[in-house]
């Protein structure tokens, strides 16, 4: 009892200074050290993990501290509540590390921001829960009845998966008077023989029964038991030999079923049955047990199973051989798994954000990547990077730990978003890969001003048009995205003609839509320029201008003006006088008229309406000369009444009426001169009143247009052609008859019709009207200068279309 003692305190004093030297090997080289008992529930605790690294509570869950689950090691978690290390999966010591004397389950803990990996290990202690077994638990032998007291036949040994103490066997044999027990060899080297006391008498007994019992010396105790069947025989005094006592073999592992490992070959002496070897696993675990089948004749040891090196990296086989007496000799057999690149790399991905801003610096940290591989030596060597040209890259943090980060500029008008293939490649031969993909948002920032679809708008609109038409529409597109690709129109403030911008035309702000404020007149002005301007609803806001030319187009809305016979009243009158016997195509007058609107809806023809001898004159279609279409008789009426019609060329056609009475006679009337007489000085009159009028207003047209010219080139540069240039014409109208006329004291007092030209020749009209007062002017252009006088007679022809209808600097 007290060896007994003696004996426990040993090998407790052992088992603590493994522990002691094990402890000092942690700190020594800055592993974490725990110690928990095997068979522990789930949930158990294990250590203060976050308390012992140094992290504080508060920092776990943002610094998604961690273990790293790993196909050897997934059996400890980190509680994010305590910081503490308990364990998720029931551990049994005897699966993971077998027969080893400590049993380590080593582990990382990964901290991140910034990255912190912490290496640590847990002793699983050993508890007594297996009993000792016999394998087989039935013992079969076969003894001669020759064989000398004293012979020993090995039992081999029982198998305690348990360690320590608690693997300490201790063997007992039910006591009988042919057979005792001898346990030789200590610790796990320990086995039995079964020792012969007395000679055996195969016909007094020819079978014996023994019963073997296993204790442990675990607290508490189990055992187990063995059947000893021993069959007593005649004369087999040879045993079997065995070529070499241990066999050993290199095995590539996942070779396929049916591959010759090993070949054990025994010889025995002895002839006949006794000479007959047959072999039988004796020692082997239930994991070979499914892997590797024996032959029972030939000792061919064939796979069965489908070796993995990371599971079981060899295997000890022990072979019995016997022989047809009974007979039997052991050997070992030593099966070394050889590793082989059969485990693609893991890729462990740990984001770190999940979208990311178009305008992000280079160098920010997108994701932490873990790269395992569960092979050895190359095989477990991996090379990590980034498949595709993207701007990321992937730099080595700690050991297998990667940091993926920004290597480039963002556009998310080009890449709105990104699928980042990683690629894990180890070294084995041939190489194994692993993709892993990363989808990562690019988040959009206002980088891009709105863009009109034309450089330059132009627009026709016709006059007269009604209030709220639509003259054009713009559109602007922006590549940026939601509110910051959202466009506002608007319209610049400037000026059209003298009008304001914003009191002619405005801008839906939302679809860019240009609709007329009023109703616009082509005689007025002709064309202006509008300047729209795009906003984008980022902040800031970004914009672009566009110029949009809007012309306006002319409609017939102006009806002829008659510039001669002058107008009296309501209608145009003139008194002319043809001699008597005139000949055909005597020129008695020309009608003169202009109309304000342009093109052919300027076009003016000239008819005769009515006349009193519709026979007797003619007048020219396009001239509106008064001819007579044969010679005047003495017998003609004195007194002829002519209506000319006076038509333009537009849709519809607009017309005016002038009346010329015209004498055949050498002279006028007395009685027609005096009412002449009283009416032109009454002419006169309120035509000097007007003159001054225009005068005024046209110096002051002349002032302010000086003014507008020079801001519109200095300032807006809205038109670069340049100032319209102005020549003079000054039509003179008198009767035909003139010079009788005046030396007799009886015509009409000429009149000069000043006219303003412009470079544009449809662009042009009478300024106003002044009479002529000199009695030596002729029908013809004064020379050196640009007024051109006109007289009733003369054939010249003044063609509307060479009026302006703008105001000019005269």
């Amino acid at each position: 009892m007290d060896s007994a003692i003696r004996y426990g305190w040993w090998r407790v004093g052992q088992y603590l200074f493994v522990f002691s030297f094990y402890s000092l090997q942690c700190l020594s080289s800055g592993i974490i050290h725990y110690s928990i008992p095997e068979e522990v529930e789930r949930g158990s605790f294990v250590g203060h993990i976050a308390t012992d690294v140094g992290i504080p509570l508060e920092d776990v869950i943002p610094r998604r501290f961690r273990v790293t689950a790993t196909a050897k090691n997934r059996f400890f978690s980190v509680n994010l509540d305590t910081g503490d290390l308990y364990v998720t999966e029931r551990i049994d010591r005897e699966h993971i590390c077998g027969k080893m004397p400590v049993c380590l389950l080593a582990f990382e803990a990964v901290a991140e921001n910034p990255l912190q990996v912490f290496a640590g290990e847990v002793e699983i202690q050993d508890i007594n829960d297996n009993p000792p077994v016999f394998l087989p638990d039935e013992i079969k032998l076969s003894i001669s009845e020759l064989t000398y007291p004293g012979a020993r036949f090995p039992l081999g040994q029982a198998e305690d998966t348990d360690t320590g103490t608690n693997a300490a066997l201790h063997y007992e044999l039910k006591p009988t008077e042919y057979f005792n027990l001898l346990v030789m060899g200590s610790g796990s080297s320990q086995y039995i023989e079964l020792v012969l006391n007395k000679t055996l008498d195969h016909e007094k007994i020819n079978e014996h029964s023994l019963v073997l019992t296993i204790k442990d010396q675990g607290v508490p105790k189990r055992s187990g038991t063995a059947q000893i069947q021993i069959n007593v025989v005649d004369v087999n005094d040879n045993i079997p030999v065995f070529s070499q006592k241990v066999y050993r073999s290199n095995l590539k592992e996942n070779m396929p079923k049916g591959t010759l490992v090993v070949k054990v070959s025994a010889t025995d002496g002895d002839g006949g049955s006794h000479g007959e070897v047959r072999y039988t696993f004796k020692k082997i675990t239930d994991t070979a047990r499914s892997l590797f089948k024996l032959h029972p004749v030939t000792g061919d040891i064939i796979l069965d199973g489908v070796p993995d090196f990371e599971e079981a990296e060899r295997f000890e086989i022990t072979v019995e051989a016997k022989d047809g007496g009974g007979l039997t000799a052991l050997c070992e057999v030593f099966v070394e798994i050889v590793d082989q690149n059969d485990n693609a790399p893991q890729i462990t991905i740990s984001p770190v954000v999940s979208e990311l801003s178009e305008d992000s610096l280079p160098g920010i940290i997108i994701a932490f990547v873990n790269v395992v591989d569960l092979d050895s030596s190359e095989n477990g060597e991996v090379v990590c990077n980034v498949q595709e040209y993207v701007p990321f890259k992937l730099l080595p943090s700690f050991k297998n730990y990667y940091t993926l980060e920004l290597n480039g500029s963002l556009d998310r008008e080009e890449v709105p978003e990104y699928n980042i293939t990683i690629i894990a490649v180890d070294k084995g031969s041939p190489p194994l890969s692993t993709l892993k993909i990363l989808y990562l948002r690019i988040s959009d920032i206002n980088d891009n001003p709105p863009l009109f679809s034309k450089g330059e708008y132009h627009a026709y609109v016709t006059e007269n048009n009604p209030v709220g038409y639509v003259i054009h529409t713009v559109e602007a597109k922006d590549a940026d995205w939601s509110q910051n690709a959202h466009i506002t129109y608007s319209i610049a403030p400037s000026h059209a003609g003298y009008s304001l911008i914003s009191s002619c035309v405005s801008i839906n702000p939302d679809n860019g839509n240009i609709y007329a404020l009023r109703s616009f007149d082509y005689e007025a002005f002709r064309d202006f320029q509008v300047m729209v301007k795009a906003v984008d609803g980022g902040s800031p806001s970004l914009s672009t201008n566009v110029t949009v030319n809007i012309f306006i187009q002319d409609e017939n809305d102006n009806i002829p003006k008659i510039l001669y016979p002058l107008p009296s009243d309501e209608t145009s009158t003139g008194i002319e006088v043809v001699p008597p016997l005139a000949e055909t195509n005597y020129l008695v007058t020309k009608v003169v008229a202009v109309d304000a609107d342009s093109g052919q809806n300027a076009w003016l023809s000239y008819q005769l309406l009515r006349a009193t001898d519709a026979n007797l004159f003619k007048v020219g279609y396009h001239t509106g000369e008064i001819r007579t279409s044969g010679s005047v008789l003495a017998k003609e009426p004195s007194k002829q009444t002519l209506f000319i019609l006076v038509k333009d060329n537009g849709q519809p056609p607009h017309s005016s009426t002038a009346t010329v009475t015209v004498f055949i006679a050498d002279s006028i009337p007395q009685s027609l001169l005096d009412t002449s007489s009283s009416s032109e000085n009454r002419d006169q009159d309120s035509n000097i009143t007007l003159y001054l009028v225009i005068s005024v207003i046209s110096v002051s047209a002349l002032f302010l247009c000086f003014i507008v010219i020079i801001v519109i080139i200095k300032v807006q540069r809205w038109r670069q052609s340049s100032l319209l240039q102005t020549s003079f014409v000054d039509y003179n109208f008198q009767p035909s008859n003139y010079e009788e006329v005046q030396s007799k004291g009886l015509g009409h007092t000429p009149y000069i019709h000043e006219v303003c030209l412009t470079s544009n020749p449809g662009r042009t009209e009478f300024q106003f009207m002044r009479p002529l007062l000199t009695d030596t002017m002729a029908g013809k252009i004064a020379t050196g200068t640009n007024r051109l006088e006109l007289y009733p007679n003369d054939a010249l022809y003044a063609d509307s279309n060479a009026v302006s209808q703008e105001p000019c600097s005269c």
